[in-house]
Formats: C-alpha cells, sequence, structure tokens
C-alpha cells in the first residue's frame, strides 16, 4: 500500500483537538501469507485523529469487500471486511516501557510533523482476514482422487474411501480375530 501522509497541523495543535479523515483508496489487492486477495471496489476508511496529548491517536473504520481463493476447493471466495483501525502516534520516544508493554505498541510522528496511516490501515484489513478462507461455510472441497469439485458434483469416491476406512477400521479392531469363529456344532 502506498504511504497515506497525514499532517499534523493546526487542527491537532491541542489536546482534545480532533480531525476527521474519510477516504477511498483505488487498492487493488494485498497478500497474507501464501494467499493472494484482490479489492474489486478498494478500500474505504473513515477514521478520527485525535491529540492525546503524548501523541495522536487514531481510531475509526476500514471497509472492503475482498476476493481470494477457497483453502478447500480452489473456487473463488469472496468476503466483506469490516475492521476496525486504532494505532497511537507518540510525539516522542518514550523513556521506558510499563511493566505490561513487551513489545513497542506505537508508531512516532515523524520529524516533519506527519504520519502515515497506510501501516494502521494493512493492520486492521489483515487482522479482519480469515485464516481460512471458504467460498462458503459449508464447501466440500476437492475429491482426493480424481480432483473433481465435490460442490458441483458427485463423483462417487467418497463412498468409496469411507467404505475402505470403514474396513480398515474393522480389521484394526482387537476383535476383528473373533470374526472367524465357527460356532456351528458339526
Amino acid at each position: 500500500m502506498d504511504p497515506i501522509i497525514i499532517c499534523v497541523d493546526d487542527r491537532l495543535a491541542n489536546p482534545g483537538d480532533t480531525w476527521s479523515v474519510a477516504a477511498h483508496l483505488d487498492e487493488s489487492g494485498y497478500s497474507l501469507g501464501d494467499h493472494d486477495f484482490t479489492l474489486p471496489d478498494g478500500i474505504d476508511y473513515d477514521v478520527v485523529l485525535t491529540n492525546a496529548g503524548e501523541g495522536i491517536l487514531v481510531t475509526g473504520l476500514l471497509r472492503a469487500h475482498v476476493v481470494g481463493t477457497c483453502d478447500r476447493c480452489l473456487g473463488a471466495a469472496e468476503f466483506d471486511v469490516a475492521a476496525e483501525v486504532d494505532e497511537y502516534y507518540l510525539f516522542e520516544e518514550p523513556e521506558e516501557l510499563g511493566e505490561d508493554e513487551d513489545e513497542a505498541d506505537y508508531e512516532l510522528v515523524s520529524a516533519d510533523r506527519t504520519i502515515d496511516l497506510s501501516g494502521a490501515l494493512v493492520t486492521a484489513l489483515v487482522m479482519e482476514t480469515p485464516f481460512v478462507v471458504l467460498c462458503r461455510e459449508d464447501c466440500r472441497g476437492l475429491c482426493p482422487v480424481c480432483g473433481a469439485n465435490l460442490n458441483d458434483e458427485d463423483c462417487g469416491h467418497a463412498a468409496q474411501i469411507e467404505a475402505e476406512r470403514e474396513e480398515e477400521r474393522l480389521k484394526a479392531s482387537p476383535f476383528s480375530a473373533l470374526a472367524d469363529l465357527d460356532f456351528s456344532e458339526d
């Protein structure tokens, strides 16, 4: 994502001052791990910048329609993201972190009194992207034998595989040796 530079000017000069910023970004997509996602409608965001005394607090919402690939059937998977944006930009580096702060959970306002919102927006988008992407909740996936999309057709291999698994389960049973016993009285 390209930088989204906001100048910290007179609108945010005093503690308690707020400034609302809403915009549309024509982003084409993003990657997360080995997944590539497209954003056919781009990204819309609406945030409020607040001078919190020691820095600028940015809170708001991000919305996007996302298209990816289903992890089960490899078809198109679409979902909407409505994410909360929450980032803190300090005016100065703190001397020490608090006891409960393992990592720095802030950015710094640059020397030229600007902040870059792109990192906060990407973080919000990624945090609301599902770990497992599905075209639908009940996606049946691909047949492991012939590769057919089981959402479209039943190739019959599922019943065959299930029958083989049941046969293996019965053979592995400690009571399987009893199946060959002959109880007839000759």
